[in-house]
């Protein structure tokens, strides 16, 4: 049989994508995103953004930075904010698998202090929208993960802050008990005795 393109025998099969969905967390802003995805054997291909669809949702349309870190099993990064320029994050999982929080911090949500942890991983591409006005934190789960998060503001050293990772007042429940932490988290104070700068939801809030 001679190849062509059109060829059924060679033909790509495509698996039928349903539409992104969107759903809910606990924290009021906070969502979990499951994109379309095409798939046959040769992989798959997504839209990892598009404007469009993002402002159909009442997501954002326009971020400033994109972040890429690896790190190695049991690494835990977080939890960090920052106060003047509050960062909403896109965050997803291009190699591995993580296990993602955020803390809402905004002094007038119902949920002020509660947090929220779910699993990213590169697997089943999903993505965790973290809105500004929360803290943020990732712990490694595979030997190694690649994540990836585009950013709404610009990270700005001045203007950084954290969380203890294990405040007891929060109480994570982080999937370990003695984490990789650079020398910078570690020092972080816990929330209900750390500086008062934590915003309010409007300070947070993303302008149209």
């Amino acid at each position: 049989m001679n190849w062509s393109p059109d060829t059924e025998a060679f033909r790509p099969h495509l698996t039928a994508a349903r539409p992104m969905r969107i759903e809910q967390t606990p924290l009021p802003g906070m969502l979990l995103i499951e994109p379309r995805v095409f798939s046959d054997e040769r992989g798959f291909f997504l839209e990892s953004f598009n404007e469009e669809r993002f402002r159909k949702h009442g997501l954002p349309e326009h971020f400033a930075q994109d972040n890429h870190s690896r790190s190695v099993k049991g690494v835990l990064r977080g939890l960090h904010y920052q106060m003047r320029y509050p960062q909403g994050k896109l965050v997803t999982v291009i190699s591995g698998s993580i296990f993602d929080v955020a803390v809402d911090i905004r002094r007038d949500s119902p949920t002020f202090g509660k947090w929220h942890g779910l699993t990213l991983t590169s697997d089943q591409p999903r993505y965790a929208w973290i809105p500004p006005g929360f803290a943020h934190g990732l712990l490694v789960l595979s030997e190694v993960a690649d994540v990836v998060y585009k950013c709404t503001e610009l990270y700005r050293p001045e203007d950084e802050n954290g969380i203890m990772w294990n405040d007891p007042a929060l109480g994570i429940e982080w999937p370990i008990s003695r984490p990789l932490l650079s020398d910078k988290d570690r020092r972080y104070a816990n929330f209900a005795h750390g500086p008062n700068d934590v915003p309010s939801a409007a300070d947070a809030a993303i302008e149209p």
